[in-house]
């Protein structure tokens, strides 16, 4: 795959148009004016009909689910998953949004990312079919509000080694205490996976990370208002307080405590997945960095005749150009990797999360350059393009982490 197909750029202007009719005229109101992006977010499942089919797939995702575990109940043979060579590059459907919303708004796709990819995935991969089909649906139709918690105030890199929240078993329950901070949707989530320890009187380095499910409204639960940041504010940010929460073990994902059923290895696929996305973000931000900067570049004028004739604003451009197409590239390379039927290795999600993260971030500053003065101001794109693409180099993974998964990875051969 080398360019976009005639359906994937029909798909792209209607997201366009629904993009320039609901969100650019309200962005100041998003941005500056602490407007939750949820309403927004549902019109654009239900306009497109995505709320719709995301029940339907799921749905008959559960439908074998049930044949399977009904098939091993009686003692006979379970049916074999239909075989399927890929996805025949359904999920372009998926990036195409991401990529025209982070020209517009990238904390919208944070949140959107969270609830309905990362809240439910952490579900869908280790729950029960009752837990799945509790949680699962809302949250890919967006009729409900997902967070995943697990960084904490002591914690970030090393989630697991400082993670200080705990589940301790009391009876037929467990009881949850510890606090989580950068959640996002965190101030409005309704659905939480909060991932902690089991406390059995060992020492923490030895205890089983476990996840749990709590819905908003529960006696202990505390959700903070959203936090002040850089950027992507468009995408609530908040902290959570659990203070003695009572769950049941139908809020245990997978209901039973063995750490092959979540855990670590639960955690890590669902990194895994939040940093295959960035390579779709930041080709948002790069695209709209870009076409603004070229537009800008040939209308300011200076020493008599526009900045884009001289060579230094050249190369900036020239090199935008080059970030763009590389990571177009990598966001072409994950179509057409799902389309086949492969996954990619934690190395190579972690090795694209790691050079688009940081293309963004330097085209972005770069086109602020090429404003000048101007690009420094709110009033023109780019200052707030800046903002948002700093994080993605940030959550996720950090660079840092990235590198060092990449180099393991690489000797490990």
């Amino acid at each position: 795959m080398y360019q976009w197909t005639e359906e994937q750029e029909m798909v792209r202007g209607a997201v366009r148009q629904f993009i320039d009719k609901e969100i650019r005229p309200r962005i100041e109101e998003f941005e500056h004016g602490d407007t939750p992006p949820y309403d927004v977010l549902r019109k654009l499942f239900k306009d497109f009909g995505m709320d719709v089919s995301a029940r339907d797939r799921f749905a008959k995702q559960m439908e074998f689910e049930r044949a399977v575990e009904a098939a091993v109940a009686a003692g006979e043979t379970p049916p074999e998953k239909p075989k399927r060579d890929g996805d025949g590059g359904a999920s372009s459907l998926t990036l195409i949004p991401i990529i025209e919303l982070c020209k517009v708004c990238p904390g919208m796709v944070t949140a959107m990312g969270v609830s309905m990819g990362l809240t439910s995935a952490a579900i869908s991969s280790k729950g029960t079919i009752a837990q799945k089909e509790r949680w699962v649906p809302d949250l890919l139709s967006m009729a409900k509000v997902g967070a995943w918690a697990i960084t904490e105030p002591g914690s970030g890199s090393d989630a697991f080694g400082s993670m200080k929240s705990t589940a301790r078993k009391d009876g037929d329950e467990y009881v949850l205490n510890g606090s989580k901070t950068f959640i996002t949707n965190g101030p409005y989530a309704e659905t939480i996976v909060f991932v902690c320890k089991l406390d059995e009187g060992n020492a923490p380095a030895d205890r089983k990370i476990l996840s749990f499910v709590i819905e908003s409204g529960t006696p202990g639960l505390e959700q903070s208002k959203p936090l002040r940041k850089m950027g992507m504010h468009s995408s609530p940010t908040g902290e959570l307080f659990v203070d003695d929460v009572r769950v049941g073990i139908d809020q245990l994902i997978g209901e039973t405590e063995d750490v092959a059923s979540g855990g670590r290895e639960g955690a890590k696929a669902t990194f895994m997945q939040e940093r295959s996305g960035v390579a779709a973000m930041a080709l948002g931000i790069i695209e709209e960095c870009l076409t603004l900067s070229v537009q800008y570049a040939k209308d300011r004028v200076q020493f008599g005749e526009p900045i884009g004739n001289f060579q230094l604003i050249q190369d900036k451009l020239a090199r935008m150009e080059v970030a763009r197409l590389n990571v177009e590239n990598l966001v072409f390379r994950t179509i057409e990797m799902s389309a086949a039927g492969h996954s990619m290795t934690l190395a190579e999600a972690s090795a694209m999360k790691l050079y688009s993260a940081r293309a963004a971030t330097e085209v972005a500053l770069e086109a602020v350059q090429i404003f000048g003065g101007n690009g420094y101001m709110s009033e023109f794109r780019v200052e707030q393009l800046a903002r948002d693409s700093k994080v993605l180099q940030i959550y996720a993974g950090t660079d840092e982490i990235q590198i060092t998964h990449i180099a393991k990875d690489l000797l490990r051969r």
